[in-house]
C-alpha cells in the first residue's frame, strides 16, 4: 500500500513539474509586443493590403527539457469564416532551436533550420502570410503560438492542412506559448 501510494505521490509531482515548466516557457519578438498593433512590415500584400509580408523573427525560452522539437502557428481566430484563418504553420523546427529570424517564414528566403517543414495555409499554400482581415470588420488577433512537441517529427508534409496539423499538435503537445497581434483596416 506504502508503494502505491508513493508511486502515485511522485507520479502527481511529476506532472506538476511539467505543468510548471509549460507554465514558464515564453515566446517573444522584436517585430510583434503582446496586445499590440501588428506593423506594416509583417501584414500582407494581398487581397488589398500593401504590406511587407515578413514573418517577425520569433524567440523562444524555457521549453521543457524533453521536447524533441518546436511547431510555430499564427491563427486569425477573428476571420469571417466560422473557422477562423490560418496565417503560417511550421513543424519539425529541431529541438535546439530558440529563435527564427526575421521574415524565416518566406520559403525562398531559406532561413528555417534545416529539418522545418511549412506546411499548407489558409492562403493555399505553405509560408507566411501576413494579417489582411476585410476592411472595416473591427481588430483581429493575430495568435502566434510556439509548441514544444514530444516527437522529433509530424507524420505530415507541406501540403498537409493546418486542421490536421492542429489534430498531431493536440496529441504531441508538452507545452507552449502564445503572443497575441492585433490588426484592423
Amino acid at each position: 500500500m506504502h508503494k502505491l501510494a508513493l508511486a502515485v505521490v511522485l507520479a502527481l509531482g511529476a506532472t506538476g513539474v511539467q505543468a510548471a515548466q509549460a507554465q514558464n516557457m515564453s515566446l517573444q519578438s522584436e517585430e510583434v509586443s503582446d496586445g499590440s498593433t501588428i506593423k506594416d512590415e509583417q501584414v500582407a500584400n494581398v487581397f488589398g493590403c500593401k504590406g511587407g509580408n515578413k514573418s517577425p523573427s520569433l524567440s523562444w525560452s524555457d521549453a521543457p527539457n524533453d521536447a524533441k522539437s518546436f511547431a510555430i502557428t499564427v491563427f486569425d481566430p477573428d476571420a469571417p469564416t466560422g473557422s477562423g484563418f490560418w496565417h503560417w504553420v511550421v513543424v519539425n523546427i529541431p529541438a535546439g532551436t530558440t529563435e527564427l529570424p526575421l521574415d524565416a517564414g518566406n520559403p525562398k528566403a531559406g532561413a528555417l533550420p534545416r529539418g522545418a517543414l511549412q506546411t499548407r495555409t489558409d492562403f493555399g499554400a505553405p509560408g507566411y502570410g501576413g494579417p489582411c482581415p476585410p476592411e472595416g470588420h473591427g481588430p483581429h488577433r493575430y495568435v502566434f503560438t510556439v509548441f514544444a512537441v514530444r516527437q522529433d517529427t509530424l507524420p505530415v508534409n507541406a501540403d498537409t492542412s493546418a486542421a490536421v496539423i492542429g489534430f498531431h499538435l493536440h496529441f504531441a503537445t508538452i507545452a507552449k506559448a502564445t503572443l497575441t497581434g492585433k490588426f484592423q483596416r
